[in-house]
């Protein structure tokens, strides 16, 4: 597929737009003012017709085709960016008679538009209308977002300006998931690098207490993510975590939350250490209660095996326990997606976070005779079972984001209990509180006391470069310093 820019160079958004259509493809890009390729192509153009501008696109889909456009006076305040964004969306729609449920939202924190509007003094019917006429974003989709905004917005204004969280990178597997883009390695191939990264884990995070203490920040929430934390022995997260505790004032952490994520990781040891270093809230994360689609995605572990685990994690006593599935997993159907998530409620855990399949390219389940698989799977049936049947069973949604290349240009829905939200998911998810991350593949967002500028600081993102760079990164976190620096 070739997209071709004339007069324009909205790259990113374009792209966006044809893969709320196309997901997992890979683009060719060509800046012309004519259409010379022999492929299927979108053609978007701006180009002056005398006084006024001609907003237009071409889309070819083997064969198939459309075409829309727009003129413009020179005096008309007009976003061309989005304009072409939803003539595409014309155009695509009528070629595939796919007619995506967010419109032409292609970002990651719709809620994060809702929060503003708010903000501003709109009404639920103002921005309702706003959302369909502005972005052709369903009344299903907006409900869902507003709904979202409205649990979070009690908890964003508990955010001190002066608090910030901390992420704690462990990027460890037992194995590694066909779906699975993120910074990670097995623990069989990682296995000399470990006791050097944890060496230099509990530098960074000593170094971090440090610049914490010089900035006068207050840590507010802890998160142990991955990778896989409980890949290390008890051991290692005993030594990790009390860096933590040594160098940050842990007295008025309100949460701090473990990823134990995948049963096979998962003993009665680590959930004891875990516990007994002050988390408060624990992931058991199943994906599927169905034994072949996890054979399927390669996840070397049994449904027994995650009720094991959960078992032992409400036996110690987690104030929370989260849950995560995902819909649209190979192999798996309607009938078994509505089956896990029947068995999940049953459960009874006070968060079920709902995911929906996103095939990024770093995925092995994208890669196959080097030609991107085309997963057909009624995953939006999936998650309209998820969003009716979790309301009624006492779980409202409270964090809300989506990704490139999901399946049906959905979303990921975090559901939880009345006063069992995470505020961690929350607060990085809209931006409002300073993250500073240590660890390989770890990113701090930093965002100053007015919540109006955001600032990001990349950590090294394998292991081995971690390690072997790790003074350089020490310097460059003291960005963090400048950073704050210019708010006095």
């Amino acid at each position: 597929m070739t997209l071709i820019f004339s007069g324009n160079d909205y790259k990113y958004e374009i792209e966006g737009i044809m893969k709320l259509f196309i997901p997992a493809s890979r683009f060719k890009y060509i800046y012309s003012d004519s259409i010379d390729v022999s492929d299927s192509y979108a053609f978007v153009c701006s180009a002056l017709d005398g006084e006024n501008t001609r907003l237009s696109v071409k889309a070819d889909l083997y064969g198939k085709k459309a075409e829309r456009e727009l003129v413009v006076g020179k005096d008309d305040s007009v976003d061309e960016e989005l304009i072409l964004s939803k003539l595409l969306y014309q155009a695509m729609s009528e070629i595939t008679g796919i007619k995506p449920k967010w419109g032409v939202m292609t970002g990651v924190r719709p809620v994060k538009r809702v929060n503003k509007y708010i903000d501003k003094g709109l009404s639920y019917d103002e921005i309702r209308e706003l959302f369909s006429k502005e972005f052709y974003c369903s009344d299903e989709k907006f409900d869902i977002a507003y709904k979202t905004a409205a649990v979070q917005r009690k908890l964003m204004q508990t955010v001190d300006k002066r608090s910030f969280s901390l992420y704690v990178s462990i990027p460890f597997c037992p194995t590694r998931c066909s779906y699975c883009s993120f910074i990670s390695q097995t623990i069989s191939s990682a296995k000399k690098l470990i006791p050097e990264y944890i060496d230099r884990l509990c530098d960074e995070i000593r170094f971090t207490g440090q610049l914490a203490g010089s900035l006068g920040l207050a840590l507010d929430t802890v998160y142990f993510g991955g990778g896989t934390p409980t890949s290390l022995d008890a051991s290692g997260l005993a030594r990790i975590m009390k860096a933590v505790s040594e160098s940050f004032d842990v007295s008025k952490v309100r949460e701090y939350t473990v990823e134990a994520g995948r049963a096979d990781t998962i003993t009665e040891e680590k959930l004891r250490t875990v516990k007994a270093n002050g988390c408060t809230r624990v992931s058991v994360n199943p994906q599927t209660l169905n034994n072949s689609v996890l054979e399927a995605i390669g996840r070397r572990h049994t449904v027994e095996q995650f009720y094991d685990a959960f078992d032992i994690a409400a036996k110690i006593g987690f104030e929370h326990i989260n849950t995560d599935i995902i819909a649209g997993l190979p192999t798996d159907t309607p009938d078994s997606f509505y089956s896990t998530l029947d068995g999940l409620i049953r459960l009874g855990p006070d968060n079920i976070t709902v995911h929906t399949l996103s095939i990024k390219r770093a995925a092995d389940l994208n890669h196959a005779e080097d030609k991107p698989i085309v997963l057909k799977s009624p995953t939006g049936l999936m998650i309209d079972y998820a969003s009716d049947i979790l309301p009624i069973n006492n779980y409202q949604p409270y964090y809300l984001y989506r990704q490139k290349n999901m399946l049906e240009n959905l979303e990921n829905i975090g559901w939880s209990k009345p006063g069992c939200e995470s505020l961690y998911n929350i607060f990085i998810m809209e931006e409002i509180q300073t993250i500073l991350a240590v660890g390989a593949g770890a990113s701090s967002k930093l965002v100053d006391l007015e919540g109006k500028r955001l600032q990001r600081v990349f950590n090294y993102k394998h292991p081995l470069e971690y390690i072997k760079h790790f003074d350089l990164m020490l310097e460059k976190k003291k960005e963090t310093v400048d950073f704050y620096a210019e708010e006095k």
